[in-house]
């Protein structure tokens, strides 16, 4: 019971001490990896297959990828419209990566996006990008300039508002998966042996497929409206 309890990071290969704190590489570095190698060896798979795709797609694999190339998008040029249609590549690979870490819970790992860590770097990425895209596109002046709008003095609430942005997507990913992680292992923690048969695929299906892909999708599109945005 106190095995199924523990929702905390551990410590899989340490590497130095600093303060007292131990740093090294953790639970969380681990089942990130997993699902990077997973993905890498999906490209692999595509990029040794691609050139014998046909016009017509004649095999279910060609279908898969075309419909996934496809919607990814239709979806990017719907949120950022067609000009931004370019960003469908790195939105799609960051769709797909949040939705496999989300998804790892269903084969016994912890997922990493159930770790602040990994929500706030994927945060800071969209940051990152606004700030980037926003000054290619109005230059420097032009876009900091908004933070004046529409009155100066309300430059400080501006600050704090773009400054939120990136705290408020990394914390609605990170408690919504950390909490169906907690929910779960409570579940099988107190539930007898027989309500553990079942049942628990129902809540599977809630928590982990309906949750992780409804908050990948809130991410990916919250990142594309503010980049868009700052690009207008």
């Amino acid at each position: 019971m106190e095995q199924e309890l523990d929702f905390g990071i551990h410590m899989v290969m340490p590497l130095f001490e600093y303060n007292g704190e131990v740093f090294g590489f953790t639970t969380t570095h681990q089942n990130t990896f997993v699902v990077m190698v997973v993905l890498t060896i999906f490209g692999l798979i595509v990029k040794s297959r691609v050139q014998n795709f046909k016009t017509v797609p004649d095999t279910t694999f060609q279908v898969l990828v075309e419909a996934l190339v496809d919607g990814f998008e239709a979806f990017t040029m719907s949120t950022m419209g067609e000009k931004n249609k370019g960003f469908s590549a790195f939105y799609g690979s960051m769709f797909l990566f949040i939705l496999l870490c989300n998804l790892s819970g269903l084969v016994g790992l912890r997922p990493p996006t159930a770790d602040i860590a990994t929500t706030f770097a994927l945060s800071l990425t969209t940051f990152a990008m606004v700030q980037i895209y926003g000054i290619k596109s109005k230059g420097v002046g032009g876009h900091y300039k908004e933070l004046l709008e529409p009155m100066p003095f309300l430059l400080p609430l501006n600050v704090i508002g773009e400054l939120a942005n990136p705290i408020s997507l990394s914390f609605r990913l990170f408690g919504n998966i950390l909490g169906g992680t907690i929910i779960m292992g409570l579940y099988y923690s107190m539930m007898p042996f027989l309500l553990k048969i079942g049942i628990p695929s129902v809540l599977h299906l809630y928590f982990d497929i309906f949750a992780g892909a409804l908050q990948t999708l809130i991410f990916v599109m919250l990142s594309m409206t503010f980049v868009s945005s700052a690009m207008e």
